[in-house]
């Protein structure tokens, strides 16, 4: 059990791509003071929470509104997973200062979304969601889920020191590393997609 928990909490975590987060959380919040940065990544916090919680729990409606079966998704969830992840290494994604007005609130947009909940983030939870059953598998995905959340604002909460710690060329270096754990998940995806599908026919 505490191994599936930390399975889980590990895939979500890195979904979250926390060290993407951060480095956009740093670019933004230059001109903030400790109070104003403690206010934005609560805000970011619950946002990321009620929105993952959303895709987790109501996932499989949405798959049975469009008729659309679990191992289809996985495939294309996983292929989202495996690209977003060859931007990571390619140092893709970031967030346009054109995009970001000067002193606007960016605790949701674009911290939370799209930073946070991007695509692989969103595909990971709905494919969990429809295989997730039982009341004690449920809660433990919630747990990790929460768990994950927790360990993302504790990053930005320690930001500063961190950015002092790791400097400028390891927030480069780290979210390419994290890329090619992300890339690994999404080829299993994409694979027990197929898996899945081959079974049936």
């Amino acid at each position: 059990m505490l191994e599936t928990f930390f399975t889980l909490y590990l895939k979500i975590f890195f979904m979250m791509t926390p060290f993407f987060v951060l480095s956009v959380f740093l670019s933004l919040s230059k001109k903030l003071s400790k109070p104003e940065k403690t206010t934005v990544i609560f805000r970011s916090s619950i946002a990321v929470t009620v929105a993952s919680l959303t895709f987790l729990l109501f996932g499989k409606y949405i798959f049975s509104l469009f008729g659309i079966t679990l191992d289809a998704f996985k495939i294309g969830a996983g292929t989202v997973l495996f690209l977003s992840a060859l931007e990571m290494i390619k140092g893709g994604g970031e967030i346009p200062e054109t995009s970001i007005k000067k002193g606007s609130d960016f605790s949701i947009v674009p911290l939370a979304i799209p930073s946070t909940i991007g695509p692989g983030l969103i595909g990971i939870l709905m494919v969990i969601g429809a295989e997730m059953s039982g009341f004690l598998g449920i809660t433990l995905v919630i747990l990790s889920l929460l768990a994950a959340v927790i360990s993302l604002a504790g990053i930005l909460l320690l930001s500063n020191k961190l950015q002092h710690l790791i400097g400028e060329q390891g927030l480069e270096i780290i979210p390419k590393i994290t890329g090619l754990f992300v890339s690994a998940i999404g080829a299993q995806i994409i694979f027990s997609g197929i898996q899945g599908f081959l079974l049936q026919t």
